[in-house]
């Protein structure tokens, strides 16, 4: 399963790529306003991040748009800032439509804010690149979750689309250990998530015990 970090802010983005030799980025608007820059700006930094690599990096039109052909005049502009860039494109009528028109001109989408299998269906049908299925919105009002991206892996495999699971809104360990075993490609959370995911309170238990006991070993020179 690939990590992308799921993030518009510049420091986030080469701290991950340093350490974690980052998958790829997925981004939405409300973490380009985190980032307090302007949207084409703060894109053309991340171009400058990726550059030179074949790691993707999702990019979401603007989410007022709901006529089709405003979304692909959008997303053809978007694509050809960077070969990194992938278009996020919002779940609907409208949107899976646009999908379809920038899978046939050749550039990679990535449908986001999909929260059935049957969107998902539709996302795959159009052809798009990625799939990114909502964990954590959904846990918060109470739906389960459990199933949804094993029933989402189940439904490209038996049908044999090409569509990857990204799966997206992941809040803590326990998600990225249920998406990974259900199946799901990539998995995009926050920096602090993946680090807490590296930590346990038994690992640090362990460490000081270790630690003592190396202190406690008789020196060289005693």
């Amino acid at each position: 399963m690939k990590l992308f970090l799921d993030s518009a802010i510049t420091d986030e983005i080469k701290h991950s790529l340093e350490y974690w030799d980052l998958d790829g980025l997925t981004t939405n608007p409300k973490h380009i306003k985190n980032s307090g820059k302007p949207f084409f700006r703060v894109i053309e930094e991340i171009a400058g991040l990726f550059s030179g690599t074949d790691k993707p990096v999702s990019v979401e039109v603007d989410p007022h748009l709901t006529d089709w052909e405003k979304i692909v005049e959008q997303g053809v502009k978007l694509s050809k800032m960077s070969p990194n860039f992938v278009v996020k494109v919002g779940a609907s009528e409208s949107g899976f439509k646009a999908i379809r028109e920038l899978t046939q001109l050749g550039i990679r989408t990535n449908a986001t804010l999909i929260f059935s299998v049957s969107q998902a269906w539709h996302a795959a049908r159009a052809g798009a690149y990625f799939i990114s299925p909502f964990i954590g919105w959904k846990e918060a009002y109470g739906e389960s979750t459990t199933t949804f991206i094993l029933e989402v892996a189940e439904m490209l495999e038996r049908h044999e689309y090409d569509s990857q699971i990204i799966a997206a809104a992941i809040r803590n360990s326990r998600q990225i250990t249920d998406v990974a075993l259900a199946g799901a490609h990539c998995v995009t959370a926050g920096l602090a998530v993946y680090q807490e995911s590296m930590q346990n309170p038994y690992t640090v238990h362990g460490e000081k015990i270790f630690q003592a006991a190396w202190d406690e070993t008789p020196s060289e020179d005693s």
